[in-house]
């Protein structure tokens, strides 16, 4: 039996014939899968025109921003969504279960999109405020169930993590064709109109597929006693509003204003993870064991937020780049520059099959996790040093690059999402503490906060420096980076058991 023992209670397993139904892998991975292809279709559909949203003028529906701040605004966006992850973590082990903290994600993912469709500033933000929130309770939560089909030494974990990440990436790929053609030719609110729409699908056919999934009970793994239940509830309701009436007062009198908002979402997001860190070294609910396993987490947390941060950036200044200095022609065929985005969810379908052949293939012969992740995090780095040749040697801003440029730079970035994203979240579920299984993936979601809010203040020198400057040094940052983790691989090969 592959799946762990977490839970055993009756009917709260799927049928022992799932087991291999899907490809070889559990049947639950084909519902799960589902679910984050619709996710991401609307998520990532979304992201792809966020930014140039952001850019437009308001004559044409934009919002009139800088493309520095629009950059930076989309950032700290994307900070936000991944600092709820943390509660939406705890709300799964404490109150929820991981399959309702899921299901509620999505149905606020749907309302905020929905939400975006009005075409006011005000429900803009509503909506995005909305989709933070549903997108915290989600993706640490449906990261977690896919562990949950596998045992740990089992060797179709990785594989299992791969074929995931390439049915996600579906989404990633279809969500800027529809969402970015709507954005360019009927205008911005359609396209979260269709991001809409594609959550809904995601919500009924995992509804519809529920029985396929280990672990699907109601209530929490490490439910709250009632009384202090009761408790949480009430501090919860108080201190969201609380926070939203403090909020109010502070942006009407001016203090709260949206630079401060995103600096103090950066500063967040650094002092998170380190208070997390320092939380689950010192609970006595963690044994000396998983101890030990959570410092070489450390690296690859600090590795994933590397990556992350160049990763992101297809999203705010690739876009912003494209829109305006790269051609929107191939083979005499006209595509909005947001179906860029595209390109980087193509090579990630199709790359991870490959993959994830390669790593059955390889069976207990195929590199540790570490290294998997060293490289991921080089071609990162090595997707912006190549944007460096076709920036240089202009005399002002108005040249345009041949589209294969911008391509060849997400191929590169495909190939490394894939290598550090799957190790990554398949080593965070081996890794984890029991008693703070979904939390731990939560903390993985915390270094892509991490990465959304350097990226914040990074991206406001987009307008100051050239180009080649701005990719150079971030991708020679990037590179060293991925080569110090490959210097550390024998400490981490000998610390990360039971990861290989």
């Amino acid at each position: 039996m592959s799946r762990t023992t977490v839970d055993v209670e009756p009917g709260n397993q799927p049928p022992p014939e799932d087991d291999t139904a899907f490809f070889g892998q559990p049947k639950g991975l084909l519902t799960l899968s589902g679910l984050e292809v619709w996710e991401r279709f609307s998520f990532l559909g979304m992201q792809a025109i966020l930014v140039l949203y952001f850019a437009d003028s308001v004559a044409n529906e934009g919002m009139g921003m800088s493309a520095g701040t629009a950059a930076s605004v989309s950032a700290a966006y994307g900070t936000l969504v991944y600092l709820v992850s943390v509660a939406g973590g705890w709300l799964a082990d404490r109150m929820l279960g991981s399959y309702r903290a899921v299901l509620w994600g999505g149905i606020l993912i749907a309302c905020g999109h929905y939400s975006m469709a009005v075409p006011t500033a005000t429900m803009t933000w509503v909506g995005l405020g909305l989709i933070s929130a549903g997108t915290g309770l989600l993706k640490p939560n449906v990261a977690t169930m896919v562990g949950k089909l596998y045992a740990t030494d089992d060797d179709r974990r990785d594989a299992g993590f791969a074929l995931y990440y390439m049915a996600i990436n579906i989404g990633a790929f279809a969500g800027p064709l529809i969402t970015g053609w709507l954005g360019d030719h009927k205008g911005w609110h359609w396209g979260f109109s269709a991001a809409a729409i594609g959550m809904t699908f995601g919500l009924v056919q995992y509804v519809m597929g529920r029985r396929h999934l280990a672990g699907r009970k109601h209530s929490a793994e490490f439910a709250l006693a009632p009384d202090a239940m009761r408790g949480a509830v009430k501090l919860i309701i108080a201190g969201t509003v609380a926070v939203a009436v403090l909020a109010g007062l502070l942006a009407a009198v001016g203090w709260l204003t949206m630079d401060r908002f995103v600096d103090l979402l950066t500063l967040i997001s650094v002092i998170a993870p380190v208070v997390y860190f320092v939380v689950m070294f010192r609970s006595p609910r963690v044994t000396a064991g998983e101890r030990g396993r959570l410092r070489p987490y450390i690296v690859l947390f600090l590795a994933s937020t590397v990556f992350n941060f160049i990763l992101f950036q297809a999203y705010s200044t690739m876009m912003l780049l494209a829109s305006t200095n790269a051609e929107t022609t191939i083979l005499g065929f006209d595509f909005p520059a947001s179906w860029y985005a595209s390109a980087l969810g193509a090579f990630e379908v199709g790359l991870a099959p490959f993959v994830a052949a390669l790593w059955v293939r390889m069976g207990h012969g195929q590199p540790h996790a570490s290294n998997k992740i060293a490289i991921g995090v080089v071609l990162g780095g090595l997707s912006f040093l190549l944007m460096v040749l076709p920036t240089s040697g202009h005399s002002g801003d108005d040249y345009l690059m041949s589209a294969w440029w911008i391509v060849g730079s997400y191929f590169l970035l495909g190939l490394g999402d894939i290598l550090l994203e799957t190790s990554g979240m398949s080593a965070t579920t081996k890794l984890a503490p029991v008693a703070f299984s979904s939390q731990t993936m939560s903390l993985w979601f915390l270094s892509l906060a991490l990465a959304n809010g350097i990226q914040a203040q990074t991206v406001k020198l987009y307008d100051n420096v050239s180009h080649p400057a701005y990719f150079g040094v971030n991708g020679a940052i990037a590179v060293a980076a991925g080569l110090a983790v490959m210097a550390a691989a024998p400490w981490l090969r000998r610390t990360m058991h039971p990861v290989h």
